[in-house]
């Protein structure tokens, strides 16, 4: 069930995730997740939530600073 509208359908989707750990951003596309067919809220699933962790522990000591940017912005 939705927490948001109590939607009790949701569909398998994918989103970005993203987590910024100060001295860098860590952003994971196509990440598996339920979304609600109503309100369209993105849920992750415990087993995901591992991977994901697991992928920032092994990028955070690699990853330098990222810079994401919207192509529409005018970037000074």
């Amino acid at each position: 069930m939705c927490f948001y509208c109590k939607n009790e359908k949701t569909k398998n989707s994918i989103t970005t995730y993203m987590v910024d750990l100060k001295d860098c951003i860590i952003i994971i596309k196509n990440v598996p997740c339920e979304e609600c067919t109503q309100c369209g809220e993105k849920y992750i699933s415990d087993e995901v939530m591992e991977r994901i962790e697991k992928i920032i522990r092994q990028v955070r000591s690699i990853a330098g600073e990222v810079f994401v940017t919207d192509y529409t912005k005018k970037i000074a």
